[in-house]
């Protein structure tokens, strides 16, 4: 069996789909990354505003509320991308082509 964070796969799944752990796997990285550029780009936000509070006073609330809006907009486009790369590498497993060789006019 594999394991998929809360729910199992059985053996008939994963034999059928042998790319399953290494998508699963891969998604979760793309995930933790995700979090990370949020922790990241959050608390660099926030640092470079009170570095620049100096020159242009503005409350705290506006600070933390910037900060933590810039973390979330880097966090999503991180995830996004890191996302279609799993994406594409399921799609590979699974047909053995890359998503850029697939095309609507395949011949046969």
């Amino acid at each position: 069996m594999v394991n998929l964070g809360l729910s199992r796969v059985d053996d008939a799944v994963a034999a059928k789909h042998p790319g399953l752990g290494e998508y699963a796997a891969c998604q979760s990285r793309a995930f933790v990354k995700g979090v990370c550029t949020f922790v990241t780009g959050t608390g660099a936000t926030l640092g470079l505003q009170m570095f620049f509070q100096r020159r242009c006073p503005y409350p705290f609330q506006w600070s933390l509320l910037v900060a933590v809006v810039s973390g979330s907009v880097a966090s999503y486009w991180v995830t996004r991308v890191e996302s279609q790369k799993c994406s594409d590498l399921w799609l590979f497993l699974e047909t053995g082509k890359l998503p850029k060789d697939m095309s609507t006019d395949q011949r046969t």
